[in-house]
């Protein structure tokens, strides 16, 4: 359990909200990192949980460097929203789920330093994701803590997230594990939108067209009235019975 500081002491002490650093290596990390923050923000928006892109994890009280930075962590049973930094003896949860976008040139930190760090916090999943392929096989891989030991995950689904994971191309797809729908990504958000939109925009046209058509019909059948009003009138005038006019 880490200890707490006088309040005086802690005041003192800065905590950095970031190093100067890029946020990805490349465009498919950055792409990878930001999509899967955004999937995951949408799904849990309703959840009293928070997800958090590229910010810094500090673990230990007192000390600042001693920090990680995630690319995608989130965090149930704390306030949801966005946060500079996070410092788990204010927030009084660990992270539950863990996602580094990995590369080649990120592998000793990622396999060796990071695994054993969130191993050691409880940090319940840890996913490894490989956009490019440089070395994970199949591009994604899990561990799942059992006890106090990581162990790889198998079925390919995040037991805390109730969510199937699989490989989409350079990004990470994820379907939900009771309905089997999947959690569209921005792109695919937007051309749902897109599609919705033409969709109110046909029905509208149709609803025009069925409008006037139904205006037409009714103007013809007031005319209709008119022409019969207009042929007893004439059979009036030669002493007809305007009854025996159908």
């Amino acid at each position: 359990m880490t200890a707490t500081l006088p309040v005086g002491i802690e005041s003192e002490i800065f905590y950095p909200s970031a190093d100067g650093q890029p946020v990805a290596e490349t465009y498919d990390h950055l792409y990878a990192l930001l999509t899967t923050l955004e999937v995951l923000k949408q799904y849990l928006a309703d959840r009293q949980a928070t997800v958090l892109g590229n910010q810094f994890l500090y673990y230990a009280q007192g000390f600042p460097k001693l920090r990680v930075a995630p690319d995608v962590m989130v965090i149930f049973d704390v306030a949801p929203g966005g946060r500079d930094n996070y410092k788990i003896w204010e927030e009084g949860q660990v992270p539950t789920v863990i996602f580094e976008m990995t590369s080649f040139g990120t592998k000793g930190q990622d396999e060796i330093f990071k695994k054993t760090l969130y191993e050691q916090l409880g940090v319940k999943e840890y996913w490894l994701f490989d956009p490019k392929g440089e070395w994970v096989e199949q591009q994604l891989r899990g561990y799942r803590l059992r006890g106090e030991i990581y162990e790889p995950i198998q079925d390919g689904r995040s037991e805390p997230l109730q969510l199937r994971l699989v490989i989409e191309g350079r990004l990470i797809g994820f379907y939900r594990e009771d309905t089997g729908e999947k959690l569209l990504i921005p792109d695919e958000l937007a051309q749902v939108l897109r599609q919705e939109v033409l969709a109110r925009q046909q029905a509208e046209a149709l609803a025009e067209q069925e409008r006037q058509r139904a205006e037409q019909e009714r103007q013809r059948a007031e005319q209709a009235e008119l022409q019969i009003e207009q042929l007893k009138v004439r059979l009036r005038s030669l002493n007809a019975d305007p009854d025996t006019i159908q």
